[in-house]
């Protein structure tokens, strides 16, 4: 039975450490969103600068870089604090890939802010960088969140992730759509980038509701502002629909993107109450954890005592509540474990989809030089095709692949 005990005690104090470390990870994932939020704003911005032909918001442009450059430096620090040395980390290979995939991608920002400077750069061109360094820092997100070791928190980081992931998705619209009204014109792939971002925000959005509690589902509701989704829709009618070549206001540039960054802050105000609602869900089950380790240790310390009473090869005896109470807690830790590795995997079934839908994009794009768009497009179309879920038929593309002969 000491045996026994001893072992739970030692289970209790890894899952403890893992907690922390969970802990740990969730203060990155705040400054991450902060980074991830900042550098939003200055794409858009920079959008409507080089639309404008640097007409409009130079000046808001370098005050934003300014804004970008604190919340660089918050990250970094969390960066830093990273334990990099004991390969502790759950999935730590992957995760410090991403860190430093996103290490670089920050180096260049000063050249890209210059290009933008000297408008050496489209719209689009300048758009294209700065999402690949947001889904650097998101990616980093989704790390973090598939290092989960308890399902609650599992949850919470999943929804977090598909959040953060949506309002990005949200954050290329606006830079997309004031692209578009600067430009004074409409033209067919813009229209067509414009409508996937909405459905991508739809899918990231639904997700985002399936894995949230009831009061993080409330305040997404009480942040929404009805007029302004009113006249968002407006302009994306405006925008969407407008014949090719058609001549825009160039000046509903400056409304959309307000429009949209009144929408785009209301969801900053949810994402903070979802990572404060994460930190404290991480307190609270580091304290529970903490307790129950107390609880195991008493009983491990009553039990020595008794063996210490007995004489030299005597047997020790405990007493049957005792007895009872140590097998209780064995069966309890036993049962626990498979609860929480049963909701671990169904939590984690969502991440699985997304790493394979991802991978079969992937591969669309080697294999048939598409744009991200284009090959998540053509996955829908299967799927929609063949009246199957988009996971199955990524999972049925990346099997062809591997069936077919190498160089092909």
């Amino acid at each position: 039975m000491t045996s026994r005990l001893n072992f739970l005690v030692a289970a209790r104090q890894c899952e403890i450490g893992e907690l922390e470390q969970l802990a740990r990870t969730s203060e990155l994932v705040g400054v991450v969103g902060r980074l991830v939020h900042a550098l939003q704003r200055e794409r858009g911005i920079s959008n409507i600068y080089l639309g404008s032909h640097g007409v409009r918001y130079g000046d808001q442009r370098l005050q934003q870089v300014l804004e970008c450059e604190r919340a660089a430096q918050d990250v970094l620090a969390q960066f830093d604090l990273l334990d990099t040395e004991t390969g502790r980390v759950r999935n730590g290979a992957r995760l410090f890939s991403r860190v430093a995939i996103v290490l670089h991608a920050l180096d260049t920002l000063p050249a890209l802010r210059q290009r933008i400077a000297t408008q050496a750069l489209t719209p689009r061109e300048a758009t294209v960088a700065f999402v690949r360094l947001i889904a650097g820092l998101l990616a980093v997100v989704f790390e973090a969140a598939d290092s989960a070791t308890d399902p609650e928190i599992s949850r919470a980081l999943v929804a977090l992730f598909n959040f953060m992931q949506g309002k990005e998705f949200a954050g290329q619209e606006r830079a997309c759509g004031a692209a578009v009204f600067a430009s004074g014109q409409a033209d067919l792939p813009s229209q067509q980038q414009w409508r996937h971002l909405i459905e991508s925000q739809d899918s990231c959005f639904q997700v985002f509701q399936d894995f949230s509690d009831a009061a993080v589902l409330a305040a997404c509701h009480a942040s929404q502002d009805a007029s302004v989704r009113a006249e968002q829709e407006r302009l994306r009618r405006v925008g969407c629909t407008a014949r090719a070549e058609a001549a825009l206001d160039p000046g509903l540039s400056q409304t959309w993107y307000e429009c949209c960054t009144r929408r785009i802050d209301a969801m900053k105000t949810v994402e903070d109450v979802l990572e404060a609602n994460l930190r404290r869900l991480c307190e609270r089950r580091i304290l529970q954890a903490r307790e129950e380790l107390r609880d195991q240790q008493a009983i491990l310390e009553d039990l020595s005592r008794q063996a210490g009473g007995a004489g030299p090869g005597m047997p020790t005896r405990y007493g049957p509540h005792l007895e009872r109470s140590i097998l209780g807690m064995v069966q309890e830790q036993a049962q626990r474990l498979q609860a929480m590795s049963d909701e671990l995997d169904t939590v984690r079934a969502t991440l699985k989809e997304r790493k394979v839908v991802e991978r079969a994009k992937g591969l669309l794009m080697a294999h048939r030089q598409l744009t991200e768009e284009e090959a998540y497009k053509t996955l829908r179309q299967m799927a929609m095709n063949q009246k199957r879920r988009l996971i199955d038929v990524a999972e049925a593309v990346l099997a062809l692949a591997q069936a077919l002969p190498a160089g092909r």
